[in-house]
């Protein structure tokens, strides 16, 4: 189980030029914008990435407010873990488990995950807050990191099982975010 003290939120490549072909990207960024919130609401430490930035252009405006002084962390390999900066955010955080989201599913949300795995992290991913050019793609990138060993997840899952009761402003805010 996902234990707030111990979770860090990994947001991949949320960027105009990659989203807006993604499958269903309208449900995806309504569940991104919800996984993003919650984990504010749960004091989340988040991870932002930029694939090439200059090319593919920053991280989208329905997402951007909502990371709240995280400057993105921009690279050119697909995994994540290739970029020192990356690691060395991870490696300052110091948490276990963490949850992934971002695009594209089957490129650096797959890579990226099996790289945290390998590392010894428990990762997760949030499968309504990842796709894919096409639903193919999504579905065998999801396929594959669950064979790799991720854990799946979805919004409200993560959300609820951080929270672990039914009570207090964090339950309030996150249940009025969902609805």
């Amino acid at each position: 189980m996902l234990a707030i003290e111990n979770s860090l939120l990994v947001v991949i490549d949320i960027q105009d030029r990659l989203v807006r072909v993604m499958h269903e990207k309208e449900a995806l960024l309504e569940n991104l914008q919800k996984i993003i919130k919650g984990a504010r609401i749960l004091n989340i430490p988040m991870i932002v990435t930029e694939q090439d930035p200059e090319k593919l252009g920053a991280t989208i405006p329905g997402i951007s407010p909502l990371m709240h002084n995280i400057r993105p962390i921009h690279k050119s390999s697909f995994s994540c873990c290739e970029t020192d900066a990356f690691m060395k955010e991870l490696e300052h955080i110091k948490r276990g488990q963490v949850i992934v989201v971002g695009v594209e599913s089957h490129v650096c949300v797959y890579q990226t995950t099996v790289d945290l795995i390998r590392a010894g992290y428990e990762v997760h991913i949030v499968t309504n807050c990842t796709s894919s050019r096409t639903a193919e793609n999504r579905a065998l990138g999801i396929e594959r990191m669950r064979d790799e060993g991720a854990k799946l997840t979805g919004t409200e899952m993560v959300l609820f099982e951080l929270l672990k009761i039914a009570r207090g402003n964090s339950f309030r805010e996150i249940s009025r975010l969902v609805k």
